[in-house]
């Protein structure tokens, strides 16, 4: 398989187009799926305080190899504050808790999970973030689910931008608007339920397969290439090796212009998970 290219961000860092998520993982068995990913390729695992694994992931990392030195180097890790923990000092107190659960003594990014514009306290948990990367325990600031609305009031509460916005992103979830805003302001794009958690492979009266079938490839591996052609980063989850290295192979074809605008035209009004303006997780 072809290596995973990097994405630059607005900071300098380059992270890894391609990542593993853990979402929905009992913490038991994320450290086998963290292992068998980096031992297949994956140099990018994503997780948060809300999924609760984040000492699996540690197992992970350490039975790997993964958890010091410059092997730790190599790869990147990304978690999540709670949203209960939003704050100056909260967020502080938990990120010391967070690094000791995953066995590292940094990560590589560290976000804000939801915005909660109903109690908003992105602001000061951003001051804590910053005093953070002062120390270097952190080295990317980012968060996820946020709208314009709410990427602009950081920007006017704290005079910058995260470096990554993490979303709900997928054909028939496009948020065109939202991305576009991002990039204009140098914020990558990084979808999470990049498969619609397997529903869009049945989207459009079988445009995927038909797609899949020309390709000579799976129906997800269509739809992960349509994100990769985009200049998305992407997180899908898989607890198996064989559709974790399915997921990493995505370079060995391409789409033509009218199979991306076939997939582009599956667009719908519905998201599948949660409206950013009224959600909390944990």
């Amino acid at each position: 398989m072809a290596a995973v290219p990097d994405i630059e961000l607005a900071d300098g860092r380059r992270i890894p187009q391609i990542g593993l998520g853990v979402l929905r993982i009992a913490d038991d068995q994320t450290g086998q799926v963290v292992e068998s990913a980096l031992s297949l390729g994956y140099r990018h695992i994503d997780t948060a305080a809300g999924y609760q694994n984040e000492a699996g992931v540690g197992r992970g990392l350490k039975a790997a190899g993964y958890d010091t030195g410059s092997r730790r180097e190599s790869i990147w890790l990304t978690t999540k504050l709670r949203d209960s923990e939003q704050g100056y000092d909260s967020a502080l107190r938990a990120f010391d808790r967070q690094l000791g659960l995953l066995g590292t003594d940094y990560v590589d990014m560290y976000m804000i999970h939801w915005p909660t514009p109903f109690d908003w306290r992105a602001a000061e948990t951003w001051k804590a973030f910053r005093e953070l990367r002062r120390e270097k325990r952190v080295r990317t600031l980012g968060v996820c689910n946020f709208l314009e609305e709410d990427l602009e009031r950081l920007h006017r509460e704290t005079g910058e931008y995260p470096a990554v916005n993490q979303i709900e992103l997928h054909p028939t979830w496009q948020q065109r608007d939202l991305v576009a805003f991002c990039r204009s302001r140098k914020i990558a794009v990084e979808a999470y339920s990049p498969l619609a958690r397997g529903a869009d492979l049945s989207a459009g009266q079988g445009v995927i397969d038909r797609i899949a079938e020309a390709k000579g490839c799976s129906p997800a591996q269509v739809v992960l290439r349509w994100h990769i052609e985009n200049g998305t980063i992407i997180i899908p989850k898989s607890v198996h090796a064989e559709r974790q290295k399915e997921n990493l192979d995505l370079f060995g074809f391409s789409l033509t212009e009218q199979e991306r605008a076939a997939i582009d035209a599956l667009d719908g009004p519905v998201r599948a998970g949660h409206d950013p303006r009224t959600y909390s997780y944990a």
